[in-house]
């Protein structure tokens, strides 16, 4: 996309009388880490991610496929944030109206969680570099840090775990991570809550990996889709280098939308999310 196109199109995201900027975290906020938690974003995203939140009738939302609790830790979230979270890919959310929401689960399915998390441990127990991510709803095989051969056999010793005792698991994988969950929502799904929680009349979601390219299919013709990283196929409009590169691109929107009407709906002030059910395991 030329620089005059994507003048366009943040204009356009800009403009919109209600604005979600719906962001992942990891490779998009943040460089990726070879310790999971160590992730932080960098200074120009959180300094931009500040600026779009405290913009009227404009709401920013982290939607990733970690875990909420996670998520509020490397994302250095507090109580009083105006910032929405959507965790483990849109099975869990945190608003400032309601706080924390999730759905109670099964415990046949807690249960067969922590025992398939502790023999995926067992399976790769020797395997330097591998790690075992515990998940609210599963858990993730990094491999990061591991060899090529290692990492090849972790993958395919949990993907027999898995398959042999939980077939109806979803199976994702990303950056040197597979994960297995009991719940099915993805990225498209935690969006789309988003959209209707804040009554959003455009929507930038932004990533950098496979698991992101539900939510950007999802988009519509008003909406803008950003991938964050080295060019591979994708369904987003605008591709940029990296995370530094993502971060100056928000300044960018802040500036645009706070000179766009000042940033404001016509005839209102933003009003606060309110609570809908997150959808119950069968």
């Amino acid at each position: 996309m030329t620089a005059g196109n994507l003048d366009t199109v943040l204009d356009g995201v800009a403009a919109a009388p209600r604005l979600l900027v719906a962001l992942d975290f990891d490779g998009t906020l943040s460089p990726l880490h070879d310790e999971p938690m160590a992730a932080r974003m960098l200074p120009a995203a959180r300094a931009a991610v500040e600026e779009l939140a405290a913009l009227p009738c404009t709401w920013v939302a982290l939607v990733s496929g970690r875990s909420l609790s996670d998520l509020r830790i490397i994302a250095e979230h507090r109580d009083d944030s105006p910032v929405l979270l959507a965790g483990s890919h849109g099975a869990e959310f945190w608003t400032p109206h309601d706080g924390l929401i999730e759905p109670d689960d099964a415990p046949v399915e807690i249960a067969l969680r922590d025992r398939l998390r502790a023999r995926a441990e067992q399976a790769v127990r020797g395997l330097a570099g591998v790690l075992i991510e515990p998940k609210t709803f599963g858990f993730g095989v990094h491999t990061r840090m591991a060899s090529a051969p290692d990492a090849r056999t972790a993958q395919d010793a949990v993907d027999a775990l898995v398959h042999a005792e939980a077939p109806h698991w979803r199976r994702r994988s990303g950056h040197n991570i597979v994960e297995y969950a009991f719940r099915d929502e993805g990225k498209d799904e935690a969006v789309a809550h988003l959209r209707e929680l804040t009554a959003a009349d455009a929507v930038l979601f932004a990533g950098d990996d496979l698991t992101d390219e539900d939510a950007l299919r999802s988009l519509g013709a008003d909406d803008l889709g950003v991938h964050v990283g080295p060019t591979r196929p994708t369904a987003a409009a605008v591709l940029v280098d990296d995370v530094a590169a993502f971060a100056a691109m928000l300044a960018e929107l802040a500036a645009r939308r706070r000179a766009a009407n000042g940033g404001r709906a016509p005839g209102g002030e933003p009003v606060s999310p309110t609570r809908r059910p997150v959808p119950q395991a069968e």
